[in-house]
């Protein structure tokens, strides 16, 4: 049922991709129209709002899959704290808007709702994520305008993050802090080099 779910949702958003950009051009226009003097341009816009509109498309994807299957504060929570930790930490991110979406709802809905973890094994979960967090975070987007400055600042608000599920104990956000702290190691220059 859930793979159902999942390509009923793909071969919707494949269609509503085009729709999305296409709605993110028209509300920037509009915004561009009603006052040109103080605002950016339509494309930076375009692509700020198309940011909006996709996390959108996201949460109310988890939302509609989670809820009929009966796993909505599971999935919700799994889909919020991989996105605390992931706005601090930084990650590896798709190439594309659809696989982004595909690949959060899939994550947020299948794993909260069909994963479950022994106290030992949510310990260990917590311990790696900690270690990857203290070695490779913050690890954010090249295009991501963050000064390094601030990086030993959004390393130590990783750590705190992913510290407190060692008082929460919970294991919904410990698969969450997991994965997204598997987003950041650099898999890909570690092979060129």
């Amino acid at each position: 049922m859930l793979f159902f779910c999942m390509l009923t949702y793909i071969f919707h958003t494949k269609r509503i991709e085009p729709k999305m950009n296409s709605l993110a051009h028209r509300i920037a226009v509009s915004i561009k129209n009603a006052n040109p003097e103080e605002t950016h341009s339509v494309e930076i816009m375009q692509y700020s709002l198309g940011i909006i509109l996709n996390t959108l498309l996201i949460i109310v994807g988890t939302a509609i899959i989670s809820f009929s299957f009966g796993h909505f504060s599971e999935c919700i929570t799994f889909l919020l704290c991989f996105c605390i930790l992931r706005l601090s930490s930084g990650g590896f991110h798709l190439k594309t808007a659809l696989k982004c979406n595909i690949v959060t709802i899939f994550l947020s809905t299948v794993l909260p709702s069909f994963i479950t973890v022994s106290n030992s094994t949510l310990w260990i979960a917590n311990v790696l994520s900690l270690i990857i967090i203290v070695t490779f975070a913050p690890n954010p987007d090249k295009n991501a305008r963050i000064p390094a400055s601030i990086y030993p600042l959004l390393k130590l608000v990783s750590i705190a993050i992913v510290l407190s599920n060692f008082f929460l104990h919970s294991t919904v956000i410990g698969l969450a802090f997991l994965i997204q702290s598997l987003t950041i190691i650099p898999w890909i220059r570690r092979r060129t080099q």
